[in-house]
């Protein structure tokens, strides 16, 4: 019960936090709000036992995306144009996809359930044949290093990338300033 009130909880801050994304103009809250959702998302994960999605989450939504934005607006503007078209569309779309996910979910168990697919076929063939397969004890990581492999390689890849943009950004700002101080003299 009280799991739940925790995700019910944090939910709602998710929520209040996106509609103070959606609302604001200058776009340094707007960053900041963003790693707030990030730094939300990740507890939300912790407490639904993805420790592994909550780490990269904030490490790349509220460390790395954050710093790559503060980087950018130092680059650009510091607060947002009106916009010259209608926000209709965009809504009518938004809220589109949100009712064909929500109806992709109806048919999946519940939360938990012993007798899920995952349960019954999958979990029961890493837990036995793991240490055979792949001769690592360690369940979770044989699961991560070799039966997911291409997905843990496609993190380590994302993590990569956005680290390279941080230092190309860091980079231009500095080569930037140092042009602005030798037209100043």
């Amino acid at each position: 019960m009280i799991e739940t009130i925790i995700n019910v909880i944090l939910f709602a801050m998710l929520v209040t936090t996106a509609f103070a994304i959606v609302r604001t103009t200058r776009l340094f809250a707007v960053v900041m709000l963003s790693g707030v959702f990030s730094l939300l998302t990740a507890m939300l994960f912790v407490t639904l036992d993805a420790v592994d999605v909550a780490f990269t989450e904030a490490a790349v939504g509220a460390g790395i995306s954050t710093v790559l934005m503060l980087g950018t607006i130092a680059l650009t503007t510091r607060s947002t144009k009106a916009p010259t078209r209608s926000s209709t569309m965009p809504l009518v779309l938004v809220v589109l996809t949100g009712a064909v996910l929500f109806y992709g979910t109806l048919d999946m168990p519940n939360f938990g359930d012993p007798n899920a697919p995952a349960q019954v076929h999958l979990a029961p063939h890493y837990l036995t044949d793991s240490i055979e397969e792949i001769d690592v004890p360690n369940v979770v990581t044989s699961i991560l290093a070799s039966y997911r492999g291409f997905d843990t390689l496609g993190e380590v890849a994302v993590v990569f990338t956005a680290g390279i943009g941080v230092l190309l950004i860091l980079s231009g700002l500095r080569r930037r300033r140092e042009e602005e101080e030798e037209d100043e003299a």
